[in-house]
């Protein structure tokens, strides 16, 4: 009990104790820190304060942003504060994205004067989804024949130069840019986010995509490898009008909220600011292989990784060797080397990856419906046509025959059966083929036939009843029947050295 009764004491001593030495610790701390002799830089001069600074991220305003990219597409007000913008598109549709000069005096002095190149690419923005983006791609590619994800619109795009597109990588497009000058591209994006989610059932949430932009400068070999800036904005693309109804839900859902829980979301701004971010981490755009040159058909948008020089022109596909070939024939003996070159002459370079392992044979053995599901209605009925060899039929056929050599035949013939010959002879005609159906055409089809210029033909008759002449007409021509046969008499014309030409 004594020493039950000492412990209160105890505990009073020692705290009392303690609060005299704190007292005595903050005696004269006013005196030494006055107003004249307190100093934060002298605080921050402190090396526990350089290594925390060091490891904070430069400040923005010390940071070399000389670029800005600005989506011509309103932002969904049904983002959070502190999320990152979501802007709506509509498959297809063509959107501005205004590139601009953001540099301040003096900075980057390097490309005064100089184009630079600007890489776009669509990729996912999910992780998961990135992890196995090339065989969400090549899936897509295989239910979308022959179509690309990203494309650049040309005719609406102002300051761009030299657009390319590579037909193996179906979500970028490049192009050259002079930072001097006024520039916009327009871009159309043809894939929904639908089209990649795992569950199709009607209703579900699209997976969101990335707008990135990554601008490089020209090396000292000229490729334009030096990273210069890097942004991009999280999309979600619709079907067309989609996207519009989208913000219009949106829109009419944060009006029903409160003022209170208004203040938790972002506003909708006209347009959308793309932020800094890496680079992309592929480094296939460096590669200095050619790369096609932009078509207007997007089904065809091919953009490339050369090294997009102006002056840069694709390289020719290799040369043809085999005669069949060189006759534009395909035969079931055609190796798939061959069949490439093929394809190449033929305007088809955008499928040759498609079909690098097909033969001749394998070519020729796809139906219809097989080459449409594969390349899509427009190019594929262009290529079955192809494969079959199958020609335009012209209009109007008609077969001719010399006067001269039909009665030196009817001669020779007369003269056998007198002679007790039966053996027959014909006569030798040949086809005239017209497309326009005038005299004109008909003047110079017969002028080759006789190996003469057009203009020695001075007038073209057809022979009349009783005899007359009648003068050919493009309406004469166009009433000609089918696989007509006429026999050509010539007549000296009296005033010029031509002839006139007599259908019989």
């Amino acid at each position: 009990m004594a020493w039950a009764l000492k412990l209160p004491l105890a505990d009073e001593v020692i705290e009392s104790g303690l609060v005299q030495d704190f007292d005595a610790s903050l005696s004269g701390i006013g005196q030494e820190l006055g107003a004249g002799a307190y100093s934060m830089s002298d605080v921050l001069a402190l090396p526990i304060f350089k290594q925390e600074e060091s490891s904070l991220p430069p400040d923005n305003e010390n940071k070399i942003l000389p670029f800005q990219y600005v989506l011509c597409a309103a932002t969904s007000p049904a983002v959070k504060l502190h999320d990152e913008t979501l802007t709506y598109l509509n498959q297809g549709q063509s959107y501005e994205i205004r590139m601009l000069d953001n540099r301040k005096l003096g900075e980057l002095p390097e490309i005064n004067g100089k184009l630079v190149k600007s890489i776009f690419r669509v990729v996912f923005h999910d992780r998961r989804l990135q992890y196995t983006e090339h065989q969400q791609l090549e899936g897509w590619r295989w239910n979308r024949p022959g179509d690309r994800i990203l494309d650049i619109d040309i005719p609406m795009s102002v300051g761009i130069i030299d657009p390319r597109a590579n037909p193996t990588q179906l979500n970028t497009v490049e192009f050259l840019w002079d930072p001097a000058k006024r520039t916009s591209v327009f871009i159309q994006v043809h894939c929904i986010s639908t089209e990649f989610t795992m569950r199709k059932h009607g209703g579900e949430k699209g997976v969101p995509f990335r707008v990135q932009i990554d601008t490089f400068k020209e090396n000292e070999n000229g490729e334009y490898t030096e990273h210069l800036h890097s942004a991009s904005c999280q999309i979600k693309v619709f079907k067309p009008k989609g996207a519009d109804r989208k913000q219009k839900t949106d829109r009419e859902k944060m009006e029903k909220r409160t003022p209170h829980e208004k203040e938790k979301y972002q506003p909708s701004y006209e347009t959308t600011i793309l932020t800094e971010c890496s680079p992309w981490p592929e480094i296939t755009y460096v590669n200095n292989s050619p790369s096609p040159g932009f078509n207007s058909s997007h089904s065809s948008f091919s953009l490339g990784e050369g090294n997009g020089s102006p002056n840069h022109q694709p390289e020719p596909p290799p040369p043809v060797t085999d005669v069949s070939l060189k006759l534009n024939n395909l035969l079931p003996t055609t190796t798939p080397q061959e069949a490439q070159q093929w394809l190449h002459r033929n305007r088809f370079s955008t499928f040759t990856r498609l079909f690098t392992n097909f033969s001749g044979a394998d070519l020729l053995k796809l139906t219809r419906d097989d080459v449409i599901q594969i390349c899509g209605p427009a190019d594929g009925i262009r290529l079955f046509n192809a494969l079959k060899g199958r020609m335009v039929r012209p209009r109007l056929t008609i077969y001719v025959c010399q006067e001269s050599l039909h009665l030196r035949e009817q001669q020779q013939q007369q003269q056998k059966r007198e002679d007790g010959d039966s053996n027959g002879t014909f006569f030798v005609y040949h086809a005239i083929y017209l497309e326009e159906l005038t005299a004109v055409e008909l003047t110079e089809k017969i002028a080759q036939l006789f190996s003469i210029s057009p203009r020695q033909i001075s007038q073209i008759y057809k022979q009349g009843p009783t005899g007359i002449h009648v003068l050919i007409s493009d309406e004469m021509i166009q009433n000609f029947q089918e696989e007509a046969c006429f026999i050509l008499d010539t007549m000296k014309a009296e005033t010029s050295d031509s002839y006139h030409i007599i259908l019989k």
